[in-house]
């Protein structure tokens, strides 16, 4: 009994190593700071926006279109806007 908990918590521990191994290489933990936080903060709104606009049950009467129009243009924008910053 006490080696299978013994193994156990070393097979926990093992697991949890890694897994905060992996964590700290991943480049989203933050090891680099993200240049224009902002604008892509902006991006991922405007991408759901994107996202639910595509999925909506109804056109709305044409506005549906015209919003997902507009909101994949402003899409265009940031990413620009992201580029010409570097």
């Amino acid at each position: 009994m006490k080696r299978m908990v013994l193994s156990f918590v070393a097979g926990t521990i093992f697991t949890v190593a890694v897994m905060l191994l992996f964590n700290l290489a991943s480049p989203a933990s933050g090891a680099m700071p993200q240049r224009y936080p902002e604008l892509h903060g902006a991006l991922r709104h405007l991408e759901q926006a994107r996202d639910n606009l595509t999925n909506a049950a109804h056109d709305f009467h044409g506005h549906r279109a015209k919003a997902l129009e507009h909101t994949s243009k402003a899409i265009d924008e940031v990413n620009k806007a992201i580029e010409m910053g570097d």
